[in-house]
């Protein structure tokens, strides 16, 4: 596993009694503690809850109950909590200031400091006054949650607001699916391979799928959704980060600048999206939501074809789906390699017959990957099937050696690796080819709840086909 960051660290936590905290940040920071990554850590949580530190301590150990994958003792539950401190959002920059002080001094050695902005994005500014105000600039780095902006104009108004007080290397926008293990895997598949490298461009390959459907709705976030939809939500922060994985060059070196600057360098070269390449939907049912417009016109799924104008894959397009109560939760991305001849195979061989050569990356944390290809049926005659060859993470016997998403963001962003994390200039670039889809959204079409959308998504692709519901099953379990 990888090591620790070298300096004891003091988190100050905003949104501490938030769900995301409780789910996956107090037992992402316990474990990181636990297992001995942070040489020593204190937490100040801060909220707008009016509670004191033994009333977040009892949040904490509730959150760990329930959330935590891992077992723990009660000895190191107690070391935990010791480590936690709170100042309600109200007492001030003054407070808040004096318990990272004393948060400091119990450490002894040098610290970092690590501020986490688990916040609304319209309460982030206000924390980042509040930082600025407390004079904990310094020695510190900042974590920031999506969505980075709405569009191109508030995304630069708010990192103009964020370099008055932070510079860029100080910031970390975080996308907890480039944390995850799988995410991650493409960049070693790629480059580590002589048999894949040579043939990742639009010589080999034909087209590209980004499928991420949800079968969960809106829990409690309607007010947040209906000012941002399945777009905002996750695609700019989310399915065009992993694209850019899939289709960067390769850097000069696996570190944090190389590999920001061809991240970079893909969005550059992405054309507009032009709403015409764009379907949007919305499940029957969701204007009847709590705290939804009952003429919302917020998409809850969307569907989009998008190209990267560069020697590697001009005229290969990239399809992207996403969207809530669809059928299946699921990740994957697709890739469809090209077809060769087949007037040499016999009339009713079965050739091409259920579609390309795929090579599918599954980016749940079963972390799986499968190649499809065709190869003969036994017996006689010439006929063949569809057969493919299949790894999952779990026969390496190492899963216990894999850090959650958010623990190895936040552990990143301690040592300083923004290697996971988006660039300023890369969320800007974004916004800006998604420009005449935000002026001009194509209208909502209406989709059944436990569907894979509306049904326009199939001319979207055509002469393709979506690779999810898969046909075949995995070997082990789940969809191939």
């Amino acid at each position: 596993m990888r090591v620790g960051p070298g300096f004891p660290q003091v988190v100050v936590l905003f949104g501490a009694t938030g769900d995301l905290s409780r789910r996956k940040l107090l037992p992402g920071l316990f474990h990181l503690t636990k297992a001995g990554f942070i040489p020593g850590c204190r937490i100040i949580g801060v909220s707008l809850d009016d509670i004191d530190a033994d009333g977040f301590r009892a949040i904490a150990r509730e959150s760990l109950d329930k959330f935590s994958s891992r077992k723990f003792t009660q000895a190191e539950w107690e070391a935990f909590a010791a480590s936690l401190d709170y100042v309600p959002l109200a007492a001030g920059a003054g407070v808040l200031k004096e318990a990272v002080d004393r948060a400091e001094e119990a450490l002894g050695a040098e610290c970092r400091r690590v501020h986490y902005l688990s916040v609304p994005p319209n309460a982030a500014l206000s924390a980042v006054q509040l930082l600025a105000q407390a004079g904990l600039v310094e020695r510190c780095r900042i974590i920031m949650e999506k969505p980075f902006g709405i569009d191109l104009t508030s995304a630069v108004a708010l990192n103009k607001k964020l370099h008055e007080v932070f510079s860029e290397k100080q910031i970390f926008r975080i996308d907890h699916f480039l944390g995850k293990e799988p995410a991650q895997n493409i960049l070693a598949f790629r480059f580590a391979n002589g048999l894949f490298e040579p043939i990742w461009n639009r010589n080999f390959i034909d087209h590209v799928q980004i499928d991420v459907p949800e079968t969960l709705g809106l829990s409690t976030r309607a007010a947040f959704y209906e000012t941002t939809g399945a777009y905002r939500d996750m695609v700019v922060t989310h399915l065009l980060q992993i694209l850019a994985f899939m289709a960067m060059e390769p850097p000069t070196a696996l570190e944090p600048a190389p590999i920001s600057e061809e991240k970079n360098k893909v969005f550059r070269s992405m054309l507009p999206i032009e709403p015409r390449d764009v379907v949007r939907g919305q499940y029957i049912g969701y204007r009847s939501e709590p705290g939804v417009d009952p003429e919302s016109d917020t998409e809850t799924f969307i569907a989009l074809k998008c190209a990267i104008d560069n020697w590697r894959w001009a005229g290969v397009p990239f399809f992207l789906r996403t969207g809530k109560r669809l059928a299946e939760g699921q990740r994957i991305i697709s890739i469809a390699f090209r077809e060769p001849p087949k007037s040499m195979f016999p009339a009713g061989s079965g050739v091409g017959a259920q579609g390309p050569d795929h090579l599918t990356f599954d980016l749940a944390d079963s972390s799986k990957v499968s190649l499809s290809f065709y190869g003969k049926r036994p017996g006689p005659g010439f006929r063949l099937d569809k057969l493919s060859l299949q790894f999952a993470m779990s026969e390496t016997n190492l899963l216990g050696e894999v850090l959650e998403a958010y623990e190895r963001l936040i552990l990143d962003a301690m040592r300083g690796d923004h290697t996971l994390f988006t660039t300023a200039e890369g969320i800007e670039r974004l916004w800006e080819v998604s420009n005449p889809l935000l002026e001009n959204p194509p209208p909502v079409r209406l989709y059944d709840q436990g569907g894979w959308g509306p049904k326009s998504i199939h001319q979207l692709i055509a002469p393709h086909a979506w690779r999810l519901p898969f046909e075949r099953a995995w070997r082990d379990s789940g969809k191939e």
